[in-house]
């Protein structure tokens, strides 16, 4: 463990470390966009990853980077949460990883060697994702932060996009809601020991057991629940679908004791964020508690994979991940008023 508490050196934490999204799309919008032949995916919808062409056999590179400061203070598994959150834009586009370079910020008031076991719980991570890491990037920083560039090499059409999610599709959630809520709990010592482990067991996963599995099955759409939150990255994929997603707020898989502490007020920054951005977008019903809209605004760090399919390939895909928290959230609809509708 270091001697200096990780989590003591930032205001914001993983991935509700993200900029506004309000704020991040203004710019974005504003700017000009690079076209190329070569360029399959780009940013226009907000996928997880660029994918870029190859060759005219329908070979392409997909690739993305991700990196934050810390929300845990071991060192080691800071690295291994950060590496299975970049390590999951690539599984979200159904891809599997092949190479990657680190990202590195590092402050001077942190023994020079908790860089070290940062980045050897990174090689962890990637080592179990048969990833290369085979170099990287480093400079100093007041704030400690972590992440990988990744690429993976796959066909165009084994690509999952964002967009595609079909009306009658059921929507699939593969990990638990409320990290954010946890973590902003657990660097105040508020947070329960059996909620804080669920929370590092979840952000440690990787999504690659998530999307092989899903590999068998028709997906249409997919993405993965990071800082936006659920109702942000849905909301992407209903825009890009030119659909509705309505979900069932009993079906979403909830870290234990999430719901309680927020409803004590440990919530991230980002969920205001994440609710002043979707405000007009987004639906509850009058009957749904405070503290589950806190749960669906929650930024997710290494989030599950949120995936679309046939309601007949979705309960087989639940039923061969026989995960407590995979389960059916909900199912989409034509669009309506707003892109995403709990009930």
């Amino acid at each position: 463990m270091s001697s200096v508490r990780l989590t003591s050196l930032v205001k914001t934490s993983g991935c509700a470390a993200k900029l506004p999204p309000k704020e991040l799309h203004r710019i974005i919008d504003s700017l000009p966009v690079l076209q190329s032949p070569h360029l399959v995916e780009g940013f226009e919808t907000a996928d997880d990853a660029l994918v870029w062409k190859l060759d005219d056999n329908g070979n392409v590179c997909v690739q993305t980077v991700d990196f934050f400061p810390p929300m845990v203070d071991d060192p080691f598994v800071f690295g291994q949460v950060a590496a299975a959150n970049a390590l999951s834009d690539i599984y979200a586009m159904g891809g599997e990883p092949s190479i990657a370079l680190n990202l590195v910020c590092f402050p001077a008031c942190i023994d020079i060697d908790d860089m070290r076991k940062i980045l050897l719980g990174g090689l962890d991570k990637a080592k179990e994702a048969n990833t290369v890491i085979a170099g990287g990037h480093t400079i100093s920083d007041p704030t400690p932060k972590y992440g990988l560039c990744v690429t993976a090499f796959m066909n165009q059409s084994d690509v999952w996009s964002n967009k595609g999610a079909l009306p009658g599709d059921a929507v699939i959630l593969t990990k638990a809601l409320g990290v954010g809520i946890v973590n902003t709990a657990a660097k105040v010592d508020e947070a329960e020991p059996q909620s804080v482990k669920q929370a590092v067991d979840s952000m440690t996963r990787l999504n690659k057991r998530a999307r092989d599995v899903g590999r068998k099955y028709n997906v249409h759409a997919a993405t993965d629940v990071t800082g936006f939150s659920l109702s942000g990255h849905g909301s992407e994929v209903a825009q890009a679908s030119g659909v509705t997603l309505k979900i069932n707020t009993k079906d979403l898989p909830v870290i234990d004791g999430a719901l309680e502490l927020a409803r004590f007020g440990f919530l991230p920054e980002g969920r205001y964020a994440n609710e002043d951005f979707l405000i007009e977008k987004v639906h509850f019903a009058d009957s749904i508690p405070r503290e589950m809209k806190d749960l669906c605004y929650d930024p997710q760090t290494s989030g599950g994979l949120l995936l679309f399919m046939s309601p007949e390939d979705a309960k087989s895909y639940v039923s061969e991940m026989n995960l407590d928290c995979c389960r059916i959230i909900g199912t989409v609809e034509k669009q309506g008023k707003y892109l995403m509708e709990y009930v």
